[in-house]
């Protein structure tokens, strides 16, 4: 069926990049997963929506992945195509206040040149280790900013119709980790149009680094992970509720809730996928008994 897949791309060869039995492990923040049996790598705007077009001709499913840094692939891989939309689709421009970007560009990358253009309003994602495709889809935020503060326009192919189409204002339906997108497998994001505000790039520099600070701080970022394993309950900190039940340092082979940060479930070296929902489900029990609160996965198992 792979062979068919590959027939039913209508783009040329050097538009995209495909790798049989390819790692997922390559190109997760966790490090871990098993092999996808092939995984599309695409240079284009029409190489995104042909890989989706030939997979659903030929079939076989397919999952989309941005920088891989809010997921867990389990240790059996992943069937059928995985789109994975990185480097190699990532042109970013800027005209006045406004950014518009590929969504295989990484945040910190357009952050980095939202400061240099003196435009100020995504400092909160210059620690973010995630593209902004994936921010579109979870409406990706830290410290004092979210996705939905900036986004005004989006593009997107609707496999459904074969088309691609735009989102504007509320219509990305955006909330708390979540965006319009989460509830339509068949939407691919393409790029997006932010508006940022003029500022001083020494001031929007120092607001930058004083989050990278504050995350080097208090996370474990010598250690793979996929960021915060669990979602805010509503009245509390997941990572509050983790260590007061006494689960900082809980450990399940390679995986380990991090002493240093209990909303952090880390890779120590050799974990496996198992290990990690081992270490999830624990502390998502061990919350529920002591205090009465459902914890929510943030991390998406793939």
């Amino acid at each position: 069926m792979i062979e068919a897949f590959v027939r039913a791309l209508r783009c040329p060869a050097d538009e995209v990049g495909l790798y049989p039995d390819e790692p997922m492990s390559r190109h997760t923040s966790f490090r871990i997963g098993g092999p996808a049996d092939v995984l599309v790598s695409p240079k284009s705007e029409r190489a995104v929506c042909d890989t989706v077009h030939a997979a659903r001709e030929a079939g076989l499913p397919l999952t989309v992945l941005g920088n891989g840094s809010n997921v867990l692939v389990r240790d059996e891989g992943i069937r059928g195509v995985v789109l994975c939309i990185g480097s190699d689709y990532a042109d970013i421009h800027t005209e006045g206040t406004r950014l518009t970007a590929q969504t295989g560009a990484l945040l910190s990358v357009l952050s980095n040149e939202a400061q240099q253009a003196g435009l100020s309003g995504l400092e909160f994602a210059g620690g973010i280790p995630g593209s902004l495709g994936g921010a579109l889809f979870m409406n990706a935020g830290a410290y004092d900013g979210q996705m939905a503060d900036v986004v005004v326009r989006s593009r997107y192919y609707d496999a459904q119709a074969d088309a691609v189409r735009t989102l504007t204002g509320e219509a990305h339906g955006f909330g708390y980790r979540t965006s319009v997108f989460r509830g339509h497998a068949d939407w691919i994001a393409l790029s997006a149009e932010l508006q940022l505000k003029p500022g001083n790039p020494d001031e929007i520099r120092a607001k930058m680094d004083d989050f990278a600070q504050r995350r080097r701080d208090k996370q474990p970022l010598n250690y793979p992970s996929a960021g915060s394993t669990f979602k805010r309950p509503a009245g509390y900190f997941a990572g509050k509720l983790i260590q007061d039940a006494g689960l900082m340092g809980y450990t399940v082979g390679g995986a380990q809730v991090s002493e240093k940060h209990a909303g952090f479930v880390i890779n120590r070296g050799g974990a496996t996928c198992a290990d990690v929902l081992a270490v999830m489900n624990h502390v998502q029990e061990e919350v529920l008994r002591q205090f009465g609160v459902r914890l929510e996965a943030e991390v998406r198992v793939l």
